[in-house]
């Protein structure tokens, strides 16, 4: 990745995993940002709205480990505040999460036959990233929650993966949408995003049909009221007409010195078509960020 002049404080390596249930979504990060490991947990109770988010700051990466690139090894965070261990298996991928009210212990589930979007963007000759995003993982496990088992699995039962290694600009923004679930007894997986590959020749937008991964190359337009979040945002460009209809959002705004971000995270439903496939009703979120870092 790099050292020195060029490399150090670029550098920008992490897994996110979110898990979707009906009555709760979950989401786990270990990342590396060259000067600091940045963790975090989050858990949605979506029947009441209440959410949990605990987040950690580890200067120099201390207690994190990832590996270079997908699934070739485990990945490990660890600090005062949380635990995470992720664990590529020859079936899926086993994600662990332990905070002082959070037990998370869920496998993503590789389907024999499962396409996964990998992309490389690049914003230069020296700064660039190369991304795997994978919805419609079926997802089984236990969430627990202030000493309160929910067991995860069956048909609505889903974990995503953002899976990132690149060097990176230090101020950039972005979208990001994804959903998964079943349309017309067709297991379906949305992946669409913006702004930070805009004009780089490499989309991230794609359609996942029973395993089998259609990729769209056009750049697509988000549409929404920044501040008014709960209002519908629309998402569209060539194939893809979306509606997505939020039913809560999250907030996030670090300011550490050099490190600062603001995220406004929706989750709900998605409606609209790619090409010839409906997306109506699957459940996911539509994100916006500023970061830099």
């Amino acid at each position: 990745m790099g050292r020195g002049r060029v490399g150090f404080g670029r550098n920008k390596r992490w897994e996110y995993w979110a898990v979707t249930t009906p009555t709760h979504g979950a989401a786990l990060v270990v990342s590396d940002i060259s000067y600091a490991a940045v963790p975090s947990v989050f858990v949605l109770d979506r029947r009441s709205g209440e959410q949990i988010a605990v987040d950690g700051i580890s200067p120099l990466a201390r207690g994190t480990a990832l590996p270079g690139t997908l699934d070739s090894g485990p990945s490990r965070a660890h600090t005062k505040t949380l635990d995470i261990r992720i664990d590529p298996r020859p079936d899926g991928t086993r994600l662990r999460a332990v905070t002082d009210r959070v037990d998370l212990d869920v496998t993503a589930l590789l389907p024999e036959g499962h396409e996964r979007l990998g992309v490389v963007v690049p914003w230069s000759e020296r700064l660039f990233q190369y991304t795997v995003k994978d919805p419609a993982r079926p997802a089984v496990g236990r969430l627990t929650v202030d000493g309160t088992a929910y067991e995860i699995g069956g048909p609505d039962a889903w974990a995503t993966l953002d899976h990132g290694r690149g060097r990176w600009p230090y101020s950039i923004a972005w979208n990001w949408g994804a959903g998964s679930g079943t349309v017309d007894g067709r297991t379906v997986g949305l992946q669409v995003g913006g702004r930070w590959t805009d004009g780089t020749g490499s989309t991230e937008n794609a359609i996942v049909v029973d395993g089998r991964l259609t990729k769209v190359g056009d750049e697509l337009r988000w549409d929404y009221a920044p501040g008014g979040w709960m209002r519908p945002w629309r998402v569209s460009g060539g194939p893809v007409d979306l509606i997505f209809e939020p039913e809560h959002v999250r907030r996030s705004v670090t300011r550490l010195g050099v490190l600062a971000s603001r995220t406004h995270q929706c989750f709900g439903r998605w409606r609209g078509r790619v090409g010839e496939q409906s997306v109506d009703g699957l459940f996911g979120w539509a994100e916006d960020v500023h970061q830099r870092w």
